[in-house]
């Protein structure tokens, strides 16, 4: 049998000599009330020095899922206050200064959000320097992560466009930029993140995938590409009462999964089990199925982990099936990241 290939799907625990603000160390969680506030000036308190010391970070992160045996690890989005508004920073038409509050997920909790004041512009390319960064320090391929259209959307306040179709498919073309610049780049791994599709399958079937298509037109066939859809962070750890998608909602997405260009889904298991019979709907896309939990503080046992990917390889086969942590590993901290990193690769190592 082949070997059950593993991943990380974006976020690492921040080293704490990167001193930059992060939703995941913040007291109220990712539902913090001010995600995005205070980057720039701790960007401008690291000094002259914050290059090296992002780099340092990087390169922590790196080491640890290479140490535990990841075959495709991130750059454990070091530089990153989130995994949204980092990139929103890099377009033009989206105001970081005149904050704007919105309810988010639901009525979970208020937060005061960058607001996209006219239509989103390219600024300058960024994700290429974060990418060369990052693959310097392996020999690994380094998978680079990036927002998707539709949770870009539902993460900025919006003054400016009269429909969700518009603003997505102008995101999208922002986001194609920096695909395609990846690509000539070098980078084989893209993965965009819409977590919004397991919450919102309604307009992720209207409208979103049309832009997920537009987010990679023309990326070259060496690129794998990937979307990610968990069902949502939790506000803190062991919380098991946090609102979570729909449970049925990858059912209902598989369809279109499976006729778009993407050669990779990844998906939640981990937090809350799956009807394994969903990996059936899947006959030429891969899976990444998460099989450690990023919210839970127990840590999942080689067995446990071993178990759930042989109750999975029924239903695919093991070539188109990765493994890896449901969503990212942010809350964890780094000693629990590196447990569970650590017990998920060496269950997949033990089904070839």
């Amino acid at each position: 049998m082949s070997k059950i290939r593993t991943t990380c799907i974006g976020a690492y625990p921040k080293p704490e000599f990167v001193k930059l603000p992060d939703w995941f160390t913040v007291a109220e969680g990712p539902d913090t009330s001010e995600p995005t506030e205070s980057w720039n000036d701790a960007m401008a308190a690291m000094g002259e020095n914050v290059e090296d010391i992002l780099t340092r970070g990087v390169a922590q992160a790196i080491a640890d899922q290479q140490s535990a045996g990841i075959d495709i690890p991130t750059d454990g989005e070091v530089s990153r206050e989130n995994y949204i508004h980092y990139h929103c920073r890099h377009l033009n038409g989206i105001d970081f200064v005149h904050l704007t509050e919105k309810s988010l997920r639901n009525g979970a909790y208020v937060a005061r959000l960058p607001t996209i004041t006219e239509r989103v512009s390219a600024r300058e390319s960024f994700l290429v320097h974060d990418w060369q960064r990052a693959q310097k320090l392996t020999d690994r391929p380094v998978k680079m992560t990036i927002p998707g259209p539709m949770t870009i959307g539902d993460t900025t306040a919006d003054s400016f466009y009269d429909s969700p179709e518009r603003r997505g498919a102008d995101l999208a073309d922002k986001r194609n930029d920096e695909v395609l610049n990846l690509a000539q780049a070098g980078c084989c791994h893209i993965q965009i993140d819409e977590p919004l599709f397991a919450r919102k399958p309604g307009p992720a079937l209207n409208y979103g995938f049309e832009n997920l298509e537009r987010a990679f037109h023309k990326c070259p066939s060496n690129v794998i590409r990937t979307v990610h859809m968990c069902c949502g962070y939790p506000d803190r750890l062991d919380n098991p009462d946090y609102p979570k998608a729909d449970p049925h909602s990858y059912a209902e997405l598989a369809g279109a999964i499976e006729d778009s260009s993407i050669d990779a889904v990844s998906l939640e298991d981990a937090h809350r089990h799956n009807d394994l019979g969903l990996l059936e709907k899947f006959h030429n896309t891969s899976v990444i199925l998460g099989v450690v939990a990023v919210a839970k503080s127990a840590v999942e046992s080689v067995e446990e982990i071993r178990t759930r990917l042989q109750l999975a390889l029924a239903h695919i086969d093991p070539e188109r099936l990765l493994a890896a942590p449901d969503c990212g590993l942010g809350l964890l901290g780094r000693e629990l990241a590196r447990a569970k990193l650590t017990n998920l690769c060496e269950a997949s190592r033990s089904l070839r």
